[in-house]
């Protein structure tokens, strides 16, 4: 009886490994349309993402004309040692450094009180338009908010017009001089940045916070007011932990984006008087393709793509690594 038993359920785990494909093929008829849906995606992803990943060679590929050819002879590590010889390159990595741990420090947190905030809002209506105001800032484009931020520090002749809004707030404080502009002051290019960054992102990224609030058990707000708790303790020993796995989630994606600062409206804001604390690898990378000084440098400028692209993932890793060991929450 137990050999009839046995041999009834090997032959169940052929007959599944037999019809696999079948099976496989009858779900994807069923749901079709989702799966056309998705066609634009892919391609996309092939195409912008996985295709020029064959570009990374530029790096160790070279011709004798000194013109990069995907096909040609190998030159080894050459630009790559060229690259951490690099004195403009190394200025980049730790701009690209500093802006974006400012951003994790100062622009983490806030999205994550805005949804506290919007959770206690009763009002539905009201709620939904204070929601609405935050996110609009996410759809501006980067040109129209370097345009704002350019009209706030710009600096008029005298009877001519007005300074810009920030122009005017900095004369009244004494920090800059009159005629000075803002945007060329090296030390101030980082607070613009974050702070016009964190009106951009704040709301928008409330979004998954707010989610993740709504999801938590009135029962559990409940039983901490029966046992005596305050707002305060309320969010400080329910909210949190329950959002505790998102909030390692986000913070995992956060981490792995420390090294990659979008290049657009770095490049709208900063002048050459700003390179010292504006410059970041995305930008230094456009200047050796675009060729800075009448030359350009395909080779370097992928050594740094490529050189910052390992750091990142190096850091994914890491952090998803030390999230699954404290918390058993992890990404992958």
């Amino acid at each position: 009886m137990a050999y009839t038993a046995a041999k009834t359920s090997e032959e169940i785990l052929d007959e599944l490994e037999r019809t696999k494909w079948k099976r496989v093929g009858k779900e994807l008829l069923k749901d079709w349309r989702l799966y056309v849906l998705l066609l634009p995606l892919l391609v996309f992803m092939f195409m912008f993402k996985y295709l020029p990943i064959k570009g990374v060679l530029q790096a160790f590929k070279f011709n004798d004309n000194g013109v990069t050819v995907m096909y040609d002879s190998w030159f080894g590590l050459t630009y790559i040692k060229q690259l951490f010889q690099n004195a403009d390159f190394w200025k980049a990595f730790r701009n690209t450094f500093v802006n974006s741990m400012y951003g994790l420090v100062f622009g983490f947190p806030i999205p994550i009180f805005l949804a506290l905030l919007f959770s206690e809002i009763k009002s539905n209506g009201y709620r939904s338009i204070v929601q609405v105001c935050s996110y609009l800032p996410k759809f501006l484009s980067t040109v129209v908010v370097t345009s704002i931020i350019t009209l706030w520090c710009s600096v008029e002749a005298k009877g001519e017009g007005s300074n810009g809004l920030l122009t005017q707030i900095f004369l009244a404080f004494g920090w800059i001089n009159d005629g000075d502009n803002i945007l060329f002051e090296y030390k101030y290019f980082r607070p613009i940045y974050q702070i016009s960054g964190i009106w951009e992102a704040s709301g928008y990224g409330s979004i998954v916070y707010f989610a993740a609030v709504l999801a938590i058990s009135p029962t559990n707000y409940e039983a901490a007011k029966i046992d005596g708790a305050n707002k305060l303790q309320q969010i400080r020993y329910v909210t949190l932990p329950s959002m505790a796995p998102t909030l390692s989630i986000m913070l995992i994606m956060r981490i792995g984006q420390i090294l990659n600062i979008g290049y657009e409206k770095v490049m709208l804001l900063y002048t050459p008087a700003t390179y010292e604390t504006a410059d970041v690898i995305s930008t230094f990378v456009y200047r050796q393709q675009i060729g800075e000084g009448g030359q350009s440098n395909y080779m370097l400028g992928t050594a740094a793509d490529l050189f910052n692209s390992l750091i990142a993932m190096c850091l994914v890793l890491g952090a998803n690594a030390i999230s699954r060991r404290v918390s058993d929450t992890s990404l992958f």
